[in-house]
């Protein structure tokens, strides 16, 4: 299975799996291609591609219907990173850790956070297989 953080460091697939989850807190059952396409305004070979890595990593679901496809998110593998995530919370806060309501999507911090982190783990990815590579590894 692909690293989840290597997945979600990419900032249009975070942009589709935020647009997801609002749709379907929204009551959407689905969302197409089309209507992803038209919302972030990137062209449909892009998001298809992006949609690609989302399913090998099981964070999104696809319902076929004819000739079009529906995608919904799956949010089951997103607890690897809330269980890593956590205890940087903890450690920050203590016993004071906020409560965190997220009635219709992530709350503008929290998308911030999440470009960070992602950002941060594809970095020290990045300067680990750079260092393996140096010493012949």
């Amino acid at each position: 299975m692909t690293d989840i953080f290597d997945v979600i460091a990419d900032g249009t697939r975070r942009d589709i799996l935020q647009l997801l989850l609002r749709r379907t807190s929204e009551g959407e059952s689905g969302t197409s291609v089309s209507q992803i396409v038209a919302d972030l305004g990137i062209s449909q070979p892009t998001v298809s591609k992006h949609l690609k890595v989302l399913r090998d990593a099981e964070l999104v679901t696809v319902r076929e219907d004819g000739q079009r496809r529906f995608y919904s998110l799956a949010v089951e593998p997103l607890e690897v990173v809330d269980d890593w995530l956590v205890p940087f919370l903890v450690d920050a806060y203590g016993d004071a850790a906020p409560d965190i309501a997220y009635p219709g999507g992530l709350p503008d911090g929290a998308a911030h956070a999440a470009e960070v982190v992602g950002r941060a783990a594809a970095s020290a990815k990045h300067v680990v297989t750079t260092a393996l590579k140096r010493l012949g590894a």
